[in-house]
């Protein structure tokens, strides 16, 4: 039978763990850790942990292993190895949004291929399409398929005497009527 683990946080541990879970910004794991140790406080055993937080009861064992080493602050993950992400920063989502806006106003329209390469060339930032979709719409900007057709950029004046030419085409002058498939 395994051991019981009891978990008694002082006030100062629990003031830091509710601070540490009504951050936003908490990856799923370190939430689910700081939880198991909520739960675990408040009485509750490592298999009721487990089925509450519908995980394993190891995974609840090793965040108490966490707690005691490190405390409250040892439970969120540990930095990754390796150059961390060059990330869109705040001023190139302002960059990017600025030239978002003058587009708009202008006409032009985007791709989101289109905008990886130009924040690649211009600001440095590798980023791929998808992520900047995702990024874009928590921004607010809303985008529609563009259609395929360039008849507004037509020149009216040209349009016209291209009428009249194929009117002079036309036999009898009359206007052409499509056949019909009978």
């Amino acid at each position: 039978m395994p051991n019981i683990l009891y978990v008694e946080l002082t006030e100062d541990q629990r003031r830091d763990l509710h601070e540490l879970l009504v951050r936003r910004d908490l990856t799923a794991y370190t939430r689910q850790r700081a939880q198991c140790i909520r739960f675990l406080d408040r009485g509750r055993s490592t298999a009721e942990v487990a089925d509450l937080l519908e995980c394993h009861p190891v995974t609840v064992r090793a965040a108490v292993h966490r707690l005691e080493k490190g405390g409250i602050a040892g439970l969120p993950d540990a930095p990754r190895s390796g150059r961390p992400a060059r990330l869109l920063g705040p001023v190139d989502r302002a960059a990017l949004v600025e030239l978002l806006d003058d587009s708009a106003a202008k006409g032009i329209t985007w791709s989101a291929a289109v905008l990886c390469d130009w924040l690649r060339v211009e600001r440095g930032v590798l980023i791929s399409a998808d992520w900047l979709n995702e990024l874009l719409h928590h921004e607010g900007f809303r985008w529609k398929r563009t259609r395929d057709s360039v008849r507004h950029k037509a020149d009216p004046v040209l349009q016209q005497a291209a009428r009249a030419q194929l009117e002079d085409l036309r036999p009898c002058g009359r206007p052409h009527m499509p056949e019909s498939g009978t």
